[in-house]
């Protein structure tokens, strides 16, 4: 199965990378090329790639706003795009409100392009961009800067206190494995657990439940 991506950048250098980088991958190719938000909504409308790979500042449209279209319409999963922020760690301040916009992950433009194509697989595989060290540090500074995050904003209903601990544990950025260790479970145990929480809490993808890890407490900003 080939992933469809469509790269969302004002910077040509930058698409131009990832366009030469993708066009060696047998099973992935550039289907659409936008400089703004307003081309990038409309090309996810037209194209329904597997993943768009989204800068957040754009001329025009932004790509937190670009983000919250595209994911607004996906009519189901099955025809989802999955969104990948791009975003620069020292001046970029919108990453948590492109979370919150519904991207499954996102990436820093200094990374190495073999770890962004690896990215766009995890994504278009249905996974979201939590586990990493440098996630976990960009939770981190934004949750930081914005203290009311800290606090227990959002009540959780109906999960039980071993889904509770797994939630935490997501929250801080482990991988499946690392959770399956931390509790001494299997990895499959781990994955279930994380399915149940998905449904019982009604959330998109594995970001979503790091966002509301945060909301409802479980995580301060100082772990």
């Amino acid at each position: 199965m080939t992933v469809r991506v469509v790269l969302a950048d004002d910077q040509q250098l930058i698409r131009t990378a990832l366009r030469m980088v993708i066009a060696d991958i047998e099973d992935m190719e550039v289907v659409g090329e936008a400089a703004n938000g307003e081309e990038a909504v409309a090309l996810a409308g037209q194209l329904r790639p597997d993943v768009v790979v989204m800068d957040i500042r754009m001329p025009g449209m932004d790509g937190i706003e670009a983000t919250r279209r595209i994911t607004a319409a996906a009519a189901g999963p099955s025809s989802e795009s999955r969104i990948v922020v791009l975003t620069t760690f020292d001046d970029d301040d919108y990453v948590y409100g492109a979370l919150r916009a519904g991207a499954s992950g996102f990436l820093v433009k200094d990374m190495g392009l073999d770890d962004i194509i690896a990215a766009i697989r995890v994504v278009a595989a249905g996974d979201a961009l939590i586990a990493p060290g440098v996630t976990r540090r960009l939770i981190r500074d934004f949750t930081a800067s914005r203290p009311e995050l800290a606090r227990a904003q959002r009540e959780l209903k109906g999960i039980t206190e071993r889904e509770r601990e797994v939630l935490t544990l997501v929250g801080t950025g482990l991988s499946n494995t690392e959770i399956a260790e931390r509790l001494f479970i299997s990895v499959a145990t781990a994955k279930t657990y994380l399915t149940r929480l998905l449904s019982k809490l009604d959330a998109r993808d594995r970001v979503q439940l790091v966002i509301i890890a945060y909301e409802a407490g479980l995580v301060s900003v100082n772990r």
